[in-house]
């Protein structure tokens, strides 16, 4: 299911008439690009042992934008050609005026190329990938007797972007992303539960249709299951909380990273806004927001901008030190770009957002963190979750917990949710595991009608005092 290579945009726009369009659209802005690209995906799924669908996707277009200030014109287009690209110069005018803005300095280039810029889709045929999927069903059937449904999902696909800015700079990134999804439906007493596992990031499907890494995954998937079908009613109250480590991150991610987002401090609507350089988390915690790492879900050679990403401290030693920015709100707050500037698409402009967000380790052993939790829960997988960014409240739904009684392990619980603020959370960590993991490479974030890849990571982690919101009194 895939077609022929990318197409250089040369053959579909020239890049002097281009740029000449692009000068007539900035001129007197801040600041302001082209942004060009061209997109191919597919994704499969089986599910109770039948294909339920199989799709392929292409889509091509892109944005034009002019800055001057605060105000931003954008224009977008999936027809690339000279005659829409003047219409939307046009368009994108119209916040720029009178200008008398100066253009600001070009990203600095960068040679570092965080992973292959191989087709991740043409690692298998149509027919090799249905084989696998059904393998996997087969597999995940013959484990236990109990299992009664089983569903997968395989899905790749490659990015081509090319951003060519005012002064003349044009820099390029192609973007794969491969990722496997596994859920299992167990049954026993006329109960039935779930267990899911995935994993991904930006590299081809051979890696994932491995049967030594798509076994492990299913097995993960059956334990989880059969967790849950022996859980109990949560509890509902005040209580501390144990985090494990990885996934867990994305609390993590809704309720403190978004809030360090350079817009929402800008606009003063972010709980964090004006804090820099005070305590706002406990002793020996530091989280980093880094789109450096290799092969990971949520890096980014360069960002939608152009800025090379970047391994930035957001929290040292529980001091608030930077916050993620785009070149607007960079510009704006007198500060430098972080790398963090990022679109779901060319129809949409870039804001400030999350790449990879994680919490280091510290030198706690998570046994003795789990063996000090008095009466509590010890939450190892999330589900869904909200966050409001201007008081940081946020409420979360456990996929897999367990309730904690001096120290041992009880029980799996069902139905809990967390809930707090993520202002409170920070200052009220105790203590901090020396067992950092990434997660496995699922993460998708959502602001302002956008959706774009990210990883979350963090220690083992106790928090005192989160509401537990239960269906057990």
């Amino acid at each position: 299911m895939t077609d022929a290579p990318f197409r250089p945009f040369e053959t579909l726009l020239d890049e002097g008439v281009a740029l000449s369009i692009l000068r007539q659209a900035t001129a007197g802005a801040d600041d302001g690009e082209l942004f060009l690209e061209r997109k191919r995906s597919e994704g499969i799924v089986l599910d109770d042992g039948r294909i339920k669908t199989a799709a392929y996707d292409a889509s091509e277009g892109y944005g034009l934008r002019a800055v001057r200030g605060e105000v931003a014109g954008y224009a977008h287009s999936t027809e690339i050609s000279e005659k829409s690209l003047r219409r939307a110069s046009e368009t994108a005018r119209l916040a720029v005026g009178a200008g008398g803005g100066t253009l600001a300095p070009a990203p600095k280039g960068t040679n570092v190329k965080l992973y292959s810029d191989a087709d991740p889709m043409a690692d298998a045929s149509f027919a090799g990938k249905l084989d696998v999927l059904k393998e996997i069903d087969a597999y995940a059937r013959a484990l236990d007797p109990r299992v009664v449904q089983v569903s997968a999902t395989l899905s790749a696909g490659l990015q081509e972007v090319e951003i060519l800015r005012p002064e003349g700079t044009r820099l390029t990134d192609i973007r794969p992303m491969a990722r496997l999804n596994v859920s299992v439906i167990v049954e026993h007493a006329g109960r039935r539960e779930q267990g899911g596992m995935g994993g991904g990031g930006r590299f081809g499907l051979a890696r994932l249709i491995e049967a030594s890494h798509w076994k492990p995954m299913v097995d993960e998937a059956l334990r989880i299951a059969l967790v849950n079908l022996d859980a109990v009613p949560a509890p509902a109250g005040m209580m501390d909380v144990v985090l494990g480590p990885g996934w867990p991150g994305i609390l993590l991610h809704e309720a403190i990273g978004h809030g360090l987002e350079g817009d929402f401090n800008r606009k003063q609507t972010s709980a964090f806004a004006g804090l820099l350089g005070q305590r706002i988390a406990a002793p020996g915690v530091t989280v980093l927001d880094d789109g450096t790492i290799p092969d990971r879900r949520g890096s980014i050679s360069v960002d939608d901008e152009g800025t090379p990403s970047a391994k930035n401290v957001l929290i040292e030693d529980g001091i608030l030190v930077g916050y993620m920015q785009d070149r607007q709100n960079a510009r704006l707050m007198g500060v430098a770009p972080t790398g963090n500037g990022r679109r779901e698409s060319f129809a949409h402009i870039p804001m400030p957002r999350m790449t990879n967000t994680y919490m280091l380790a510290g030198s706690d052993d998570p046994a003795a963190i789990l063996a000090d939790l008095k009466d509590g829960i010890y939450a190892v997988g999330f589900g869904g979750g909200q966050v409001d960014i201007t008081n940081g409240k946020f409420v979360f739904s456990c996929t897999e917990a367990y309730r904690v009684q001096n120290g041992k392990i009880i029980a799996p619980v069902k139905g809990a949710t967390l809930i707090g603020d993520g202002a409170t959370a920070l200052k009220q960590i105790r203590a901090i595991g020396n067992d950092l993991a990434l997660d496995p490479g699922i993460g998708n974030c959502g602001k302002a009608g956008q959706w774009v890849p990210v990883g979350v990571g963090q220690p083992t982690l106790m928090i005192g005092g989160l509401t537990i919101g239960g269906s057990a009194a």
